[in-house]
């Protein structure tokens, strides 16, 4: 089973710039978090917390398609020591004012320029796998690989977070969150060799190739409706436990979530795929809209980890097919802006769904709430499966070849 993995950790410098990007995406799911955590201790407001933590997550979601269009014109060796200092000098910034109490909107400020300076690591990653794995159906494993991963950032990140603020210092955790970006940046961006080269807009140059928007419009339309699902499950699983008088269960829960997806990850990545990617996302998309289809009929903990935990089985294999599918629609030269796109389009979506939920927990209870990841999820597969049914995609895709043009 783990032959693929081999395959492709032996390429040289392979294993190397994947481990620093692990590294250096602990920011991804560590500083909204700290922010809040440092912000509620230090002043006891939730609500400034929640502010500042949003002009974070909002910078970072509008300057992540420039920030990628930049990397792939000027290359990551010269991008990504530039973004993740100004990342560093801002998140001190940040810590400095709210431990002095500085007054708004300071620290807002100061976490809008961290989230807009935050290096776009996983695309970038994924673009030196597309440059040193040319065959497709290994390339398909690599991108496996990066799901698991990021599934370990996602599960590892708010557990060191919370313990580092909560046990050691409030500032614990948002200093280990800024120094593992620093340090594994600085080390994806000193490994040259596997760099895919810088791609300059020629002079006279309205762009760099097509990006292929008739898959990657809907693209990142189905990314916002997860968005909204991962947003919403997250509010809706810490209602659920609450009302059943264990709120501390609401980790765990999102835990086998993830963890369901990781497993799924490392399967999806061992096998040797016939289907195109476009027919495997529209088909994760509605597999992940139907698993989710019982969440709003559990009434207890046991039934609800056993959802979970197969509706996370849907999750990776949908999240890979959209970034090989992605990988095969944008020209190489707008790789990372392409992929950044998808991953903007995802962020866009956890605020609303998150706020969505809250709204109908209030008035309808944690079991209704599901109804809105639910009903996102099919409104996710529904674009999926009318996008790229369209003749202008199947072109775009090679939908319409032989099997054995077929990727990944």
């Amino acid at each position: 089973m783990f032959t693929p993995y081999r395959r492709v950790l032996s390429v040289p410098g392979a294993l190397a710039f994947s481990l620093s990007g692990l590294v250096a995406r602990l920011p991804i799911s560590m500083v909204s978090l700290g922010v809040v955590l440092l912000v509620s201790t230090r002043t006891g407001s939730y609500g400034l917390a929640g502010a500042v933590a949003a002009a974070y997550l909002i910078a970072n979601a509008v300057f992540a398609i420039p920030q990628g269009r930049l990397t792939d014109r000027l290359g990551q060796v010269r991008v990504l020591p530039v973004t993740i200092l100004a990342f560093t000098v801002a998140m001190t910034l940040l810590m400095v004012a709210v431990e002095r109490s500085w007054p708004t909107p300071l620290p807002h400020v100061f976490a809008a320029l961290g989230g807009a300076a935050l290096p776009q690591i996983g695309s970038s990653v994924r673009a030196r796998w597309s440059r040193v794995v040319p065959d497709k159906r290994e390339l398909q494993t690599a991108f496996a690989f990066e799901a698991v991963v990021d599934e370990v950032v996602f599960m590892l990140g708010p557990i060191l977070v919370t313990v580092l603020a909560t046990a050691v210092h409030p500032l614990a955790g948002l200093v280990a969150a800024v120094a593992s970006g620093l340090v594994g940046t600085l080390a994806l961006a000193a490994q040259r060799g596997t760099a895919p080269p810088p791609h300059p807009r020629a002079p006279g140059s309205h762009g760099a190739g097509s990006m292929g928007w008739p898959v990657l419009g809907p693209l990142v339309v189905a990314g916002c409706m997860l968005g909204v699902l991962f947003g919403g499950v997250e509010v809706a699983t810490v209602a659920f436990a609450e009302e059943l008088g264990a709120k501390a269960a609401a980790g765990p829960l999102l835990g086998v979530f993830a963890l369901g997806s990781l497993l799924s990850g490392v399967a999806t990545g061992a096998i040797s795929w016939r289907w195109r990617n476009a027919v495997r996302f529209r088909t994760g998309m509605l597999a992940l809209a139907l698993a989710l289809v019982p969440l709003p009929f559990v009434d207890g903990f046991a039934a609800m980890t056993g959802v979970l935990f197969l509706a996370g089985f849907a999750i990776s294999p949908t999240l890979i097919a959209s970034v090989a599918l992605i990988e095969e629609t944008v020209p190489a030269s707008r790789l990372t802006e392409g992929i950044a796109t998808m991953t903007t389009g995802m962020y866009a979506g956890l605020a609303p769904g998150a706020a969505v939920v809250g709204a109908v927990v209030d008035r309808q209870g944690a079991s209704a709430s599901y109804w809105v990841s639910v009903v996102a999820a099919m409104l996710g597969a529904l674009v999926a499966f009318g996008a790229t049914l369209l003749p202008s995609a199947r072109r775009v895709t090679g939908e319409g070849s032989s099997p054995s043009g077929s990727s990944a």
